[in-house]
């Protein structure tokens, strides 16, 4: 979450060597721009997509911009962070392949500058180690490992600020063909956050950009499962999700009447329909409403 996005629903994957690209994207109507120097990015091509997007990040751009790395015990993340991690248009980092905290703890340490040091990008919190923190962190969880990992990451650090899972890769990991049989994955990096204190993660990308109908009913699943909104590839996914993800004109309603008779009377109660309302029901039609309000 972001001071201008405090409930992104919509990240847009961009690959970091096709300016042209990230141009249309920044204006795509995307919550979150999302430029990878990761997979969308050809070998030969890393060291071009670095420096773009590095000049990309020189001023804020006018959407909130996050960079997805190379994998953090890859030989090309230390180059990455170089070039990118101190820019004052640095939204965020995402970290692909996390598999440990302590690769958390670590990216964290080398993106804080030095007690009295300026610091171009992040949020200019104090660090751990009494200098200023880095941009936040956004861990990929993208292994059985990591999945079975996914608490322990999810609370390594202050600067880490969101977990989500990388489908592609987790699915050939594990071996699965049926796209139901990473719900257990997907239920547990929930709880992970959750647990943590993190806002609920979005969804992976769905694959195949012409799929719009199936692209609405893994939304629709996703949502059961407890995400929050989703990443794209390709701008008419956009649309798609938004509409997925925000409350129905009903649960606006419903979420209107909890908070009122909260209003009324802070203690528990049952509302006239039979309900039990508590204060965990009441901060969630609070969160529903507010995000309401967003769009």
């Amino acid at each position: 979450m972001t001071a201008t996005a405090p409930f992104p629903l919509t990240w847009l994957y961009v690959p970091g060597d096709r300016p042209h690209i990230v141009a249309k994207a920044l204006l795509s109507g995307a919550d979150v721009v999302v430029v990878d120097l990761e997979d969308a990015v050809a070998p030969d091509r890393k060291e071009y997509a670095r420096a773009a997007t590095a000049e990309l990040l020189t001023e804020p751009p006018p959407v909130p911009v996050q960079v997805r790395i190379n994998a953090v015990d890859g030989p090309l993340a230390a180059a990455d962070l170089a070039a990118v991690a101190f820019r004052p248009g640095l939204a965020g980092l995402r970290l692909a392949k996390v598999t440990s905290p302590e690769q958390i703890v670590r990216i964290a340490a080398a993106t804080e500058t030095a007690p009295g040091q300026r610091r171009d990008g992040g949020d200019g919190q104090a660090g751990p180690a009494g200098g200023v923190a880095g941009p936040p962190l956004h861990a990929l969880l993208e292994s059985a490992l990591a999945i079975e990992q996914a608490f322990a990451v999810a609370r390594a650090h202050p600067c880490l600020r969101g977990v989500s899972i990388g489908e592609a890769d987790l699915r050939a990991d594990l071996g699965m063909r049926q796209d139901s049989g990473l719900d257990w994955c997907r239920a547990r990096v929930v709880v992970a956050a959750r647990a943590a204190g993190l806002a609920p993660p979005p969804q992976s990308v769905h694959p195949d950009i012409r799929d719009l109908e199936g692209l609405a009913a893994s939304c629709a699943h996703g949502r059961t499962l407890g995400f929050l909104g989703r990443a794209a590839i390709h701008p008419r996914q956009l649309p798609i999700i938004e509409r997925a993800y925000l409350p129905t004109d009903r649960e606006l309603e419903e979420a209107e009447t909890i908070v009122k008779a909260a209003t009324a009377d802070r203690g528990a109660q049952a509302l006239p329909d039979g309900r039990f309302v508590d204060a965990a029901v009441v901060a969630a039609a609070r969160r529903t409403l507010a995000l309401a309000r967003r769009y």
